[in-house]
């Protein structure tokens, strides 16, 4: 019996969603689009290797179909190993193209963390580069998986041995370049599966969705106010997060990917003045590498350059640094469960008349939401309720929107910790200034409580970095009698500075911080970092309880 309409509004009658007026937000159109519109425009570049857009596309088409007929499909999980090289590139395409989910696996992890995340993930498929192949084949050897292995055998490649059965191009080779390229039937369908670096126990793997990455890539353009073909160099690692999205949005704008095996000074200038690179990303230690170099590798700047830089603030000093020699940078902040950087530091024209030193306070601070963010707030974890917003009173950083991940991998119970509420609970500390900025404090694990006083350990390592001789510095707690915990400082020093005494930096915090936060311990050493940069804090944590306490 057909269904009576007469008691429904007119706005709910043969107003129906259908194919011409309705369809699933994915990435995937971005490249559809940049082939169409910008054919003949030089989409990724490589050393020699050059490929158009039309070029890439057909490229990306041969992948999925590859892919399809090893009888890859929906939902299966396809694992990468490689650097920021054209196949990468290809395959943050191609692979969901197929159906399958995308799996970036960091290059710097050990055979263990590999063999985990290869069974964990359930790789059906391994594209691996064959400078990784000693590590790659260990890991193998570990795990229960028996993923089909394909080799990238680039040129640049310190290694050569291949492990699987046929190379990468002849792969692609045998896919069709006219392959249907077919949006994902939902939205919701899962695109990338990035296991978080975990510091103890096994790490969580988090699976986002094609619409989040939709609009995770277009809140990327904004956020930048990107203009149209942008040339995009890859200092960051585009197994980071899914290289931030960037990816994707490099194709939605029609920009040029300039590809970047090995990160130094040196390589980013030479490509800054070869290319023309008008963007490019990267932990706080690029932004050291770069205001660091040495005269032999700089080169003059002669177009404007952004910059966009994540994580724990990078120090002012290195922010005015960086503004004084051509770098236009914008700080940003975000997790892996939130599509990489989901919130910026928009500029206001009120900083306009600040000095340089004045503008890199202000741009310490993580910043607003990004567009695409639904709600972004500091609150209690306890009450759920909103801290004042005074810039002191420190709550939890919490998100709330499309670009929150569907949740952890086979991980119900974590998942449910992690979305409690309506929010996504960041584990990270901070305080909401009276603009609406919020500026990150420290991890919950992070934050030295000294005396039953607050101490954050970025606020710390800000007053070192001002240092002239500092390069590099990051606090943690190390156990004390008296106090519980007191701030201890790992200090890495400039190659060109004099030998200097902790009881040195230690007065020099006591004449620029309260008396209570200074460190009572330094320590000079080369600090621990992961492969995208970010000081293991963990490790250095393990170090300050060895010392025993004060």
């Amino acid at each position: 019996m057909k269904k009576s309409t007469s008691n429904l509004s007119p706005y709910e009658q043969d107003l129906d969603k259908v194919t011409a007026n309705h369809t699933q937000l994915s990435p995937l159109s971005f490249i559809q689009r940049a082939a169409s519109v910008y054919p003949d425009q030089l989409a990724v570049v490589h050393g020699e290797r050059q490929f158009t857009w039309t070029e890439t596309f057909t490229r990306c088409r041969q992948l999925a179909s590859a892919l399809d007929k090893r009888g890859v499909g929906l939902n299966d999980t396809v694992a990468v190993i490689a650097t920021n090289i054209p196949a990468f590139y290809e395959a943050l395409f191609g692979i969901p193209a197929s159906g399958a989910v995308i799996n970036p696996i960091n290059i710097r992890l050990d055979a263990d963390a590999i063999a985990f995340i290869l069974d964990h993930g359930e790789a059906k498929v391994l594209i691996t580069d064959t400078e990784f192949a000693p590590i790659v084949k260990a890991a193998l050897e570990k795990c229960a998986a028996e993923p089909i292995v394909i080799d990238i055998a680039d040129d640049t490649a310190l290694g050569h041995e291949t492990l699987g059965e046929i190379e990468y191009e002849a792969f692609i080779a045998t896919g069709d370049p006219n392959f249907p390229w077919t949006l994902p039937d939902d939205e919701w369908q899962a695109i990338s599966l990035c296991y978080t670096s975990g510091t103890t126990g096994n790490p969580k793997g988090v699976v986002t969705h094609h619409r989040g990455a939709y609009l995770n890539s277009i809140g990327n353009v904004l956020a930048w106010t990107m203009e149209q073909n942008p040339v995009y160099l890859w200092t960051l690692p585009m197994f980071h997060c899914c290289g931030w999205c960037y990816p994707w949005s490099i194709a939605l704008q029609g920009g040029t990917n300039i590809c970047l095996r090995r990160i130094a000074a040196a390589d980013i200038y030479a490509a800054i003045d070869s290319y023309g690179v008008t963007h490019f990303c990267g932990a706080p230690i690029v932004l050291n590498f770069i205001v660091n170099a040495n005269d032999e590798d700089r080169r003059d700047i002669k177009q404007s350059v952004n910059v966009m830089t994540a994580g724990a603030a990078p120090p002012a000093a290195i922010l005015k640094s960086m503004a004084e020699q051509g770098f236009k940078v914008t700080h940003a902040y975000g997790l892996t469960e939130v599509y990489g950087p989901a919130v910026f530091t928009a500029h206001q024209s009120s900083w306009d008349d600040l000095t340089s030193a004045e503008l890199a306070e202000k741009r310490i601070r993580q910043g607003v939401r990004y567009n695409v963010l639904e709600d972004l707030n500091v609150l209690d974890p306890e009450t759920m309720e909103p801290v004042p917003r005074d810039g002191e009173t420190i709550g939890e950083i919490m998100f709330k929107g499309n670009v929150v991940m569907r949740g952890y991998l086979k991980n119900p119970e974590a998942t449910r910790e992690a979305l409690a509420d309506g929010w996504f609970h960041s584990g990270d500390l901070g305080v909401m200034h009276p603009e609406n900025y919020i500026q990150l404090k420290d991890r919950s694990k992070d934050i030295i409580i000294s005396g039953g006083e607050n101490i954050s350990s970025i606020e710390v390592e800000e007053v070192l970095y001002k240092h002239p001789n500092v390069l590099e510095a990051a606090v943690v707690a190390r156990p004390d009698d008296k106090w519980g915990e007191t701030p201890c400082a790992f200090v890495s020093l400039k190659p060109s500075s004099p030998v200097i005494e902790a009881e040195e930096l230690m007065s020099y915090c006591r004449e620029n911080i309260a008396h209570f936060k200074a460190p009572k311990t330094i320590i000079f050493q080369e600090l621990p970092k992961t492969s995208t940069g970010k000081i293991q804090k963990f490790k250095l944590r393990i170090a300050a309880d060895e010392l025993g306490s004060l």
